[in-house]
């Protein structure tokens, strides 16, 4: 076993620059307990870079054939150009979020490329892209999806801003002040809220992807009151994505049953994934979430990966309370896993298996399973805009590393929920107000919340078809068990 070693105790990249070789294949541990953030330290830190760049530099294995990989993807070229909004809508007339999708990847994938070959023209390209979005971007709109915008965009911009810190000419404080104003609001009144709905109408990727744009804007503009608030929800938050309530029950066998296997397998996966991010960007700041509650995810990832892979797996019959007060509501009980896109490809698996496996060294036997399927894993639309674009994908570059086990002692969170940090906030975090179309539940009376907006999306699930919000996640009304 290493002995515990605090290679990201210094926030910054001049700092973490004398790391290099000396920490490739290393297990890195997590940030130290400190007010101050590690940066970058969202999905990646200065460590992870060096690691990539003298790998692929070396043409070493999966690390050459993962940036082949990013390489190859048409969002990778430094000529990308952004195509900037003022209003972004999902879900309703007018919807265009795939712009915003598409910038992102491009934005994300030239930093990278940046990071792994020094060539300064991808750099250029992703400083342009964030600084055009930043210029212009004011309004998320939309129906219900509004919200599941802000989330995946939310922590997925937040991700590209943060490799480019510091970079000549990106205009860092007015992204910050974008994300905070724009993207933030959003999804923290959505935990707070849920729309107008009961807490348990929407499903568990909604809460899930909300945190994770709650967190990765906390650790961006250095905020500990909102990386607090994320973390306070992840582990006890009243909705469906916290995670005792995203993972109900713990089979024997080292199983944890996640809701949305009994819902469908995209949903499942999208989890599934979001899971991964979450737990990724604490662990960079200090906050073990991977391993806990008895690394709870962990058995939810590999329950989630072995139905998916074609195996059996246990299931406990529960029951879904869905609606908003004062307008309706309804239940309807799961009895067993569903088979709805059962076995769907997405690039969720090799931050999971890095993890738990090569830096943890913890047995994963499905999601290694699964690493292996999908490797190397692709992104930015790689997989279609059926949920190809909710995930930034190319794990297997990113987050590949030669085994090396580090300590099982848990990390002490870098700083209290009762600090802060400098930057653009401190204190308690409020949950702030939805200024789009207020708080007000969306859909009529019988219909699914979670499953429908309004409008025309919510026609079209109320006929049992399966309906594309927006390109990226499939939404539909559960009817009976029989129709799944």
């Amino acid at each position: 076993m290493m002995s515990r070693r605090s290679v990201l105790r210094v926030a910054g990249a001049a700092g973490a620059a004398g790391i290099g070789a000396a920490a490739i294949g290393a297990g890195a541990t997590p940030a130290a307990a400190s007010a101050a953030f590690a940066h970058p330290g969202l999905l990646h830190t200065q460590a992870d870079f060096d690691r990539m760049a003298a790998k692929v530099k070396a043409g070493t294995g999966l690390w050459k054939t993962g940036y082949a990989k990013l390489a190859g993807n048409p969002r990778s070229a430094s000529v990308w150009k952004a195509t900037p909004l003022a209003t972004v809508i999902r879900g309703a007339t007018g919807d265009n979020v795939t712009t915003l999708a598409f910038d992102i990847a491009a934005a994300y994938q030239n930093a990278l490329r940046w990071k792994v070959t020094g060539d300064t023209a991808h750099a250029n390209a992703a400083r342009d892209i964030l600084n055009a979005w930043s210029a212009k971007l004011t309004t998320l709109d939309g129906d219900a999806d509004r919200f599941i915008a802000a989330g995946i965009h939310g922590y997925q911009f937040a991700n590209a801003a943060e490799i480019m810190r510091g970079y000549d000419g990106f205009d860092l404080a007015r992204f910050q002040k974008m994300m905070l104003s724009v993207f933030y609001p959003m999804s923290s009144s959505f935990l707070a809220k849920h729309n107008g709905a009961y807490d348990s109408n929407y499903w568990s990727s909604w809460d899930l992807l909300s945190v994770a744009c709650v967190l990765s804007v906390g650790i961006l503009c250095d905020d500990r009151a909102k990386v607090d608030e994320a973390v306070t929800y992840f582990k006890s938050g009243k909705g469906m994505g916290s995670i005792k309530n995203a993972i109900p029950f713990i089979h024997p066998g080292g199983l944890g049953q996640m809701v949305e296997v009994g819902r469908d397998q995209g949903h499942a996966l999208l989890s599934v994934g979001l899971l991964g991010t979450i737990c990724e960007t604490a662990w960079n700041q200090g906050i073990d979430l991977y391993g806990y509650d008895d690394s709870r995810v962990l058995k939810g990832v590999e329950y989630a990966a072995k139905w998916n892979l074609g195996h059996d797996v246990p299931f406990t019959s529960w029951t879904w309370h869905k609606g908003a007060p004062g307008s309706w509501e309804g239940w309807e009980t799961f009895t067993e896993a569903s088979t709805w896109a059962r076995g769907q490809v997405r690039p969720i698996w090799e931050g999971l298996y890095n993890h738990y496996v090569n830096r943890r060294g913890q047995d994963a036997p499905y999601v290694s399973e699964m690493a292996a399927k999908v490797r190397p894993e692709g992104g930015g639309g790689d997989y279609g805009t059926g949920g190809g674009l909710d995930h930034l994908g190319f794990g297997t570059l990113t987050f590949t590393r030669d085994r090396a086990i580090v300590s099982a002692t848990t990390p002490t969170p870098s700083a209290s929920t009762s600090a802060s940090g400098s930057g653009s906030g401190s204190g308690a975090a409020t949950p702030a107000a939805d200024t789009a179309a207020g708080t007000q539940p969306q859909g009529g009376r019988g219909e699914d919340l979670a499953a429908t907006g309004a409008g025309g999306i919510a026609a079209a699930a109320a006929t049992g078809v399966l309906a594309i919000a927006g390109g990226f996640i499939a939404l539909r009304r559960r009817g009976s068990r029989s129709s799944s």
